[in-house]
């Protein structure tokens, strides 16, 4: 690993917000594509979706999302549950954070791809009660809509159809379509 990765790496748990924030939106480009030091960390950033400081919990979260893609031994089969558990984190802009990055995990694998795909529907359903819970489904198709671009598997787009069918308001059924027009 790089020394500015590692530089990067401990500065994302500094208590000072900038330098924590500056750190996270490096690493964050830096890990758009795959790199070789994801399981140097990759426990570490499981341990923080637990951690009591809810940005912890919200860098922790995109960034394991981001690191599927760096995820040869297929760790986040076994560390998605506690990701999608993130997206109910009681400070709804970490949940919003994580469920707005969790697409990202389908891009990685057709095993991580039947797990978001899997997640994704229970979210949805589940969310309805929630009182953010339009605003959740709106990110959770938003996601299913960032992956059938980059994948263009038809399954993708049938169960957000599908998804959207369930919405029984009319007014959000046609602002969850709206994310789908052009396909």
């Amino acid at each position: 690993m790089k020394k500015a990765t590692k530089t990067r790496l401990d500065q994302r748990a500094s208590e000072d917000r900038e330098v924590q924030h500056t750190a996270f939106l490096s690493l964050l480009k830096e890990t758009d594509k795959p790199v070789e030091w994801s399981y140097e960390v990759w426990d570490e950033f499981v341990a923080d979706l637990s951690h009591k400081n809810n940005r912890r919990r919200a860098i922790a979260a995109q960034l394991l999302c981001n690191l599927a893609k760096s995820d040869p031994q297929n760790k986040m089969v076994k560390t998605f549950p506690a990701l999608l558990e993130v997206t109910r984190d009681e400070r709804f802009v970490t949940a919003r954070h994580t469920i707005q990055a969790l697409w990202k995990v389908g891009v990685a694998g057709k095993k991580q791809l039947k797990l978001l795909l899997e997640g994704t529907q229970l979210r949805f359903a589940e969310c309805e009660s929630e009182k953010n819970g339009t605003l959740i489904r709106y990110d959770l198709l938003q996601g299913l809509r960032n992956l059938y671009d980059q994948l263009q598997d038809a399954k993708i787009k049938k169960l957000a159809l599908e998804l959207i069918e369930t919405e029984t308001d009319a007014k959000y059924q046609k602002k969850y379509q709206m994310l789908w027009k052009s396909v």
